[in-house]
């Protein structure tokens, strides 16, 4: 399994707050996408190169997962699920440009498991 990026995700209603935070704290939006079609997620970095996501769901409260981007989504979440992950929603969620899902480990913490597609 190859792991192509790995980083910090924060999931929140209020994301221009969370946004804000981060911009306080030197991080700047490297990537975002379209909020036309109603995707507010953002890719942000600050100079020494570190990284957080930021995106925006119907949560009750904000959810720090970690974000992890794969060559081979199949294989990962194989092995993840070998390791006792679950699916958080129960699905996958599947984009023109990605397949993604959160599954969580047995004592609590959550990958957004993702591969983009070429």
């Amino acid at each position: 399994m190859k792991i192509t990026t790995f980083s910090p995700l924060v999931v929140t209603n209020n994301i221009d707050k969370n946004v804000r935070l981060f911009e306080a704290l030197g991080f700047k939006a490297a990537h975002k996408q379209n909020p036309e079609a109603n995707i507010y997620d953002f890719t942000m970095k600050d100079a020494d190169g570190h990284q957080i996501d930021i995106a925006k769901a119907n949560v009750e409260q904000d959810l720090t997962l970690i974000r992890m981007n794969v060559s081979d989504f199949d294989e990962a979440f194989e092995m993840l699920q070998e390791q006792g992950f679950v699916l958080k929603s129960g699905r996958v969620i599947e984009t023109e440009s990605s397949r993604s899902a959160m599954v969580v480990s047995p004592t609590g913490f959550a990958f957004d498991l993702c591969q983009h597609k070429k």
